[in-house]
């Protein structure tokens, strides 16, 4: 049945013809044939699956604001013999990405294999016990304990829920709805730091006890829904269920109209690109992304890079050990660090969303370079003010190092928050995807765990001079995405196939055409004959 798709429907043959004479993306000619009703129907559930399906990304943040504000209380450092830096510090931090990291070779089994929704359950059901382990451990091994199951469930909702919405979006918002998946990290920062703040007057351990079983909330909303949503239609074409994917397509991006060229255009993309036996369906096979020179661009140079510079500019410092950096800045009240993370949280996510909504107008690759330069920047301010606190005793340095944390998040935010999970994900061929993913979370969790280990024992022995390496990656980040950096906007994800193979898939990435208005007229005349 898959092998006479494409001979069903002439308006997607038209837009093939026109395809030839005129050299244009397919989406983009669809998209001026047949826009999309925002507000119809299956649009809005669209809008409400993938909306659940980003809560895989609250975790994260959760963890982020917990850890972070907690090494600041005095009941938590009691119980577990703990300080804002140090050695035994960085164990606790890290403990969740080194479970991240172990994480890897369970991923691509659980998400090709059985299917993106069975990862996002595994991963859910990993969060829920390591919530229980951490919430009754009165000693430090049982909370570590926790916190790598913490790591290992997390990391697998968070490679099958963004492969997910990606899969499931609709070609012409991919942009914007894979973007705002991550901006849901923020949602679990401001909801530890809103706990943490109001679980401060609390005596005890119930201080920290509180914020720790709220971290149950996401995942068991997320558990039960996952199976009440439909499985990726990329997953149901290449496991043989093409009735089913049609059927998926036809009724959210062709808005129950099986004629939709939306529908015919990824049917079509999907019989030519999609792998009925591919790496996918070998759970051991990892050649995938690295058998040629167009899949070690995507998985490496893109996808991998993404990942990993996030972590090296600096916001896992300010997510974990904000404690450390306003106390280098003069603030060691714990009251008024969770006050001013929960400041930091509300202003980074208000700029994640925005960021995400002008993905698609300005584009992933000039977001981030000019991102990363305005972070070279801000950091480069930050190193001067707490310098001048420390060397000269200016308190009003001081007072402006803090503006430049807050500048720091809201930048990192712009961009990095929506592009995490997006970028990597639209980088990646579906053969590459669950597998390219989990890779590209290890490599991101390997680079945060250099900050967990690393972070804190700098701002130990050399305080403020820690700032100079961010300072110094930023600026190299920029210079890498310049050169290297594909641009991915505008085109559907079989379509970025042709730009990694060109001979320099940068350049090929940035042509601009300007024959959609022929290409249309094309269109019509071809429907017409």
């Amino acid at each position: 049945m898959a092998a006479n798709l494409k001979d069903q429907h002439e308006p997607a043959a038209a837009v093939d013809a026109a395809m030839h004479q005129t050299p244009v993306p397919a989406l983009q000619v669809i998209q001026r044939l047949e826009p999309v009703c925002n507000t119809s129907k299956r649009m809005v559930q669209l809008y409400l699956i993938c909306g659940i399906m980003s809560l895989g990304s609250t975790m994260g943040g959760f963890d982020g604001s917990l850890m972070g504000n907690m090494l600041a209380m005095k009941s938590f450092q009691d119980q577990f013999g703990a300080e804002i830096v140090g050695v035994k510090t960085a164990y606790i931090s890290s403990m969740y990405q080194i479970g991240s990291v172990c994480a890897l070779p369970f991923i691509g089994p659980l998400t090709d294999t059985w299917g993106r929704r069975f990862g996002v359950g595994t991963g859910c059901v990993l969060l829920i016990i390591g919530t229980i382990v951490q919430g009754t451990s009165r000693a430090l091994p049982q909370y570590l304990a926790g916190r790598f199951f913490l790591g290992f469930g997390g990391c697998i909702a968070n490679v099958a829920c963004p492969s997910y919405v990606v899969e499931m979006a609709h070609p012409i918002y991919r942009g914007v709805i894979t973007g705002l998946y991550n901006c849901c990290y923020y949602l679990g920062s401001i909801l530890a730091a809103a706990t943490l703040r109001g679980s401060a007057g609390y005596a005890g351990n119930k201080s920290w006890l509180v914020p720790t079983w709220v971290q149950l909330v996401f995942p068991l909303i997320l558990l039960p829904a996952a199976f009440s949503f439909p499985e990726s239609p990329r997953w149901l074409f290449v496991h043989g269920k093409v009735e089913h994917c049609q059927a998926v397509l036809t009724k959210y991006h062709g808005n129950d109209n099986a004629a939709s060229l939306y529908v015919q255009l990824e049917l079509r993309e999907f019989e030519e690109e999609l792998e009925l036996d591919g790496a996918d369906r070998r759970w051991w096979d990892y050649r995938v992304l690295f058998n040629s020179r167009a899949a070690i661009y995507r998985a490496i140079l893109c996808a991998v890079a993404v990942s990993a510079f996030s972590q090296w500019s600096g916001q896992g410092g300010l997510t974990y050990f904000l404690p450390a950096m306003l106390a280098s800045t003069g603030i060691k009240d714990s009251t008024t660090v969770l006050d001013i993370n929960i400041g930091i949280a509300l202003t980074s996510g208000a700029a994640a969303c925005c960021g995400a909504s002008l993905m698609d107008r300005f584009g992933r690759r000039k977001m981030l370079i000019t991102c990363c330069a305005i972070m070279g920047l801000l950091w480069a301010g930050l190193l001067g003010g707490t310098g001048a606190y420390y060397t000269l005793h200016n308190s009003d340095a001081a007072k402006a190092s803090i503006v430049f944390v807050f500048l720091i998040g809201i930048v990192f935010s712009a961009a990095y928050t929506p592009l995490q999970a997006l970028y990597p994900a639209e980088c990646l061929s579906y053969e590459q995807r669950a597998k390219g993913m989990a890779f590209q979370n290890m490599a991101g969790n390997a680079a945060a765990l250099v900050n967990q280990f690393a972070f804190p024992v700098a701002m130990k022995d050399i305080t403020w001079k820690t700032y100079s390496i961010y300072l110094a990656t930023c600026w190299a980040e920029a210079i890498y995405y310049y050169f290297v950096m594909v641009e991915t906007k505008n085109k559907t994800l079989e379509e970025l196939t042709d730009i990694f193979e060109s001979p320099n898939p940068r350049l090929a990435s940035l042509v601009q055409n300007t024959q959609v208005d022929e290409a249309v007229a094309q269109v019509q005349i071809v429907k017409t004959v």
